[in-house]
């Protein structure tokens, strides 16, 4: 495989500083999957040949050992028998690749590895550098360098201004100012993209799926970093959620239906004392029609319509179960059911799932669930494919469109999103609920589209 122009000039760079033992450090962003790792396992099949005699070790380091470190070692076996040097090259202690007298070390750089000791006196790498601890690669890793004045390269791309890679990249920009030696390499999808067709067409319809403005999008193909808060949606996306459609009571015919249900404790407290920004939490129930886009620019992403919403508070739970199972089963009928199971939803859950069989699907939230539901959620706004009921004056509606619009967001280190209305601001209930119906769509299973898509 030949380096495209952006990979081959990092390359460049980095055996400029090698030869000539600058000890430069580089930070590279490269939109993910522009080739950062090709790029790096092509310089240790370079680095490796041309050391072969000499001697000498290179050392790579990633957030994690398994998967990520055991990959890397796998890509350069790869490229080492693509090179001709299948038989030759051999491994060491399960983490070293060697070739002759060279070879390459591979580490883990998770908070609990042991690696001091090593010593880098080729290259240092630093893969998804914006995952790796800044602490841990002060302490550990950058030390390796020293004893040889080693030029180091860091990868990765954006996630928010604390990361290890935004950091480096700061000092690089910095130092790039003062002595005019390019240090920070920056390649976002557009400058991938004039170089291979196919990754043009494929991030175009990420960013028809996601949005431009969804934080995955951003950071991993724009290479935009992204604030640590602030609101969860903005004004113009709590407008594009709503709809121009009616509220149903009762479902019609011929439509498919999904449900999320967000579940709270149980309390002797009427629904009147609520107040709905005040009080308890509410077990809410959000149902939405899902209508398979059969033509449009994400045709695999179904529109998906709130039509009804049901919400509990303090209601035992032996009788919400049975309103429930008699709402889910005998009047909707839904073909998949995403609900809370967690805490007090566990029990709940299951005896749901016991009611209604294999199309009640239990979410626990965890710090990585709960990501992932606010990145779909995001994903389902930005498109346009989530719509709620006109306005209908209700109690309900005015509680969801007050929670979407005190909803917050934290974007943490580990690259994981949440979202919450804050304590003693409200309730995110509805939008708990409203999160979990765009999971139902997501995981039902379609029948197969016939004729033309009702908007």
């Amino acid at each position: 495989m030949e380096l495209r122009p952006y990979q081959q000039e990092v390359a460049r760079a980095v055996l400029s500083s090698i030869e000539g033992n600058l000890g430069l450090t580089f930070s590279v962003e490269i939109a993910r999957q522009g080739g950062k790792n090709e790029l790096s396992a092509h310089l240790e099949v370079l680095l490796l040949t041309m050391f072969i005699s000499k001697g000498g070790s290179g050392i790579k380091c990633s957030p994690t050992f398994k998967p990520q470190t055991l990959i890397s070692m796998g890509r350069l076996k790869e490229r080492l028998d693509e090179y001709g040097y299948d038989g030759i090259w051999s491994t060491e202690a399960g983490y070293i690749v060697r070739l002759g007298n060279a070879r390459w070390v591979f580490l883990s750089a998770e908070e609990s590895s042991s690696v001091v000791g090593h010593t880098a006196d080729i290259l240092l790498e630093v893969d998804e550098a914006q995952d790796v601890p800044a602490e841990k690669y002060t302490r550990d890793f950058r030390p390796m360098a020293s004893a040889h004045n080693t030029t180091t390269v860091l990868y990765g791309t954006t996630w928010d201004e604390s990361t290890l890679l935004e950091e480096v990249k700061q000092t690089n920009l910095e130092l790039e100012r003062k002595d005019g030696i390019k240090r920070h390499f920056r390649y976002d999808w557009q400058e991938v993209a004039k170089h291979n067709p196919a990754y043009l067409k494929f991030v175009e319809a990420e960013r028809q799926r996601l949005g431009e403005d969804h934080p995955l999008f951003r950071t991993q193909y724009a290479l935009l970093p992204i604030s640590g808060g602030g609101g969860f949606l903005s004004p113009l996306q709590i407008a594009a959620i709503r709809g121009e459609h009616s509220r149903q009571r009762v479902p019609e015919a011929g439509r498919t239906y999904v449900a999320g249900i967000d579940f709270a404790g149980e309390a002797e407290q009427a629904e009147t004392d609520r107040l709905f920004a005040g009080g308890r939490d509410a077990t809410v129930v959000t149902i939405a029609e899902v209508v398979p886009l059969v033509e449009g620019p994400v045709p695999s992403q179904p529109l998906i319509r709130v039509v009804e919403h049901y919400a509990w508070v303090g209601k035992k739970h032996a009788g919400l179960l049975a309103e429930l199972i008699g709402l889910l089963r005998d009047v909707w009928q839904p073909r998949c059911v995403v609900c809370d199971a967690t805490g007090v939803g566990e029990p709940l859950a299951s005896l749901l799932r016991e009611a209604l069989g294999r199309r009640v699907l239990p979410f626990k939230f965890s710090q990585r669930s709960k990501s992932e539901l606010a990145f779909d959620l995001l994903a389902a706004v930005n498109s346009g494919r989530l719509k709620v009921y006109r306005q209908d004056g209700s109690p309900e509606y005015a509680e969801l469109m007050f929670q979407l619009h005190r909803a917050r967001q934290l974007y943490r280190p580990n690259q994981t999103l949440d979202f919450f209305v804050a304590a003693g601001e409200g309730h995110d209930d509805y939008l708990m609920s409203l999160a979990l119906v765009v999971q139902a769509a997501k995981n039902y299973a379609p029948r197969k589209a016939q004729g033309t898509v009702r908007i």
